[in-house]
Formats: structure tokens, sequence, C-alpha cells
């Protein structure tokens, strides 16, 4: 193999690379990659910011978040998987419209979904709201198991990732597991 054809072969790649992801999901990785400088992740919630929330947010404000929330935790949900979620799973689609005490028959869509996590760290306050996206939920998911000493492959088979390295990628590397980890060693 020549040059040219390692050339070729690797403009090829990097062509199939740029087309992975659709034109306006890649622009907002983009934004929140040049941000952070250092590639992205969603920001997590801890346990106690999840617990804060559901405790002190007023239902009549924060009902259908919550309960986003929670589904989205609970299940390592990707933002289309709680938008599609149905009440079959529950019967016709589960999340309405919820606002100001009242309910609406307009069904909540991917870009209200996805913005739980946001509205949650505005809620308590937390810095760079931006940056707790609809991925929040799932490296939420997957930092909650492995804080309380979760193997990864139950967390695989949890959010359903194939690879580990993948799964690994989603737990955020938390004070409490280090703390965890370093009582386990000392003890």
């Amino acid at each position: 193999m020549n040059n040219y054809e390692s050339e070729e072969i690797v403009e090829a790649a990097n062509i199939a690379i740029s087309n992975l992801l659709p034109t306006k999901s890649r622009s907002l990785y983009d934004i929140a990659y040049n941000r952070t400088g250092d590639g992205y992740q969603a920001k997590i919630l801890t346990k106690s910011e999840i617990d804060r929330f559901l405790s002190s947010a007023d239902d009549k404000e924060f009902l259908m978040i919550k309960v986003g929330l929670i589904l989205g935790i609970a299940g390592a949900c990707r933002t289309d998987e709680l938008v599609n979620l149905t009440v079959d799973d529950i019967q016709d689609r589960l999340f309405l419209y919820y606002t100001a005490g009242k309910c609406s028959s307009q069904p909540v869509g991917k870009n209200t979904m996805g913005k739980i996590p946001s509205v949650v760290a505005s809620y308590l306050k937390l810095p760079d709201v931006a940056c707790y996206t609809g991925h929040c939920l799932r490296r939420s998911s997957a930092t909650l198991l492995a804080d309380a000493g979760v193997d990864i492959t139950t967390i695989k088979c949890h959010a359903g990732w194939k690879s580990t390295t993948v799964a690994e990628g989603y737990v955020e590397n938390s004070i409490e597991n280090k703390t965890k980890i370093a009582n386990q060693v000392l003890v």
C-alpha cells in the first residue's frame, strides 16, 4: 500500500466519522466540545442533588420533570427513549405537557425531555447548567450504580451497552466512588 492509498483511506474514514451524527446534533456536540476544550461529556446529577430536587421542587411546577428524572435515571434512558415511552409500556404516550398544575393533551417532545437535567440543575443553582443535557440521565444512572458498588457487567446490561469501554466512559469519576474504593483498600 502506498501513501496515496493510505491518505485515501484516512480521508474516507474522516468523512464517515463526520457523518455519524445528524447535522443538528453535531453542531450541539461541537459547541459543547469547544466550550470544555477536552472533549464533551454531559455533567451528572449526584444522588444528593436528585434527592434534594425531588423533595423540594413544587409538584405543581415540576411534576413532569420529576417523573422524567426518575424514569430517566432508573432506566438509564436516552431522551428519545423517554419521549417514546408509552402507557402500554404503561398505554398511549406517557408524558403529557404539565404546567401550572394543569395537564394538557399535548405530548412532551424530545427537546422538552432533553431539558429535564438542565431544569433540575437550574433549580438547584448548580454551575454550568448548559452542560446538564439529556445525556445526563444515562451518565448519572451509570455513575450512581458504580457508586453503589455495582459491577460493570451489570451496568452494561442495565443501559444496553455491549462495550465495557463505552460503559466505563459513562461513569463519572466521582468523589463518592473514590472514597468507597479508598475505604475498601484501607479496611
